[in-house]
């Protein structure tokens, strides 16, 4: 496997899509938890009933 540079240059490609797309979802998850955070703390009123 070492022996083809094409092969390795590949999965190292791979293997860095992948951690950014960690690091993506990561910073997705943590933006929707701090809104949700930051929603609940302004007000009181459940956003989850009937918005009238």
């Amino acid at each position: 496997m070492y022996q083809n540079p094409e092969l390795m240059l590949t999965l190292a490609h791979d293997h860095q899509r992948d951690l950014i797309a960690e690091a993506d979802r990561t910073r997705l998850f943590s933006r929707i938890n701090r809104a949700r955070k930051a929603q609940r703390g302004s007000h009181a009123r459940s956003t989850r009933g009937p918005s009238h």
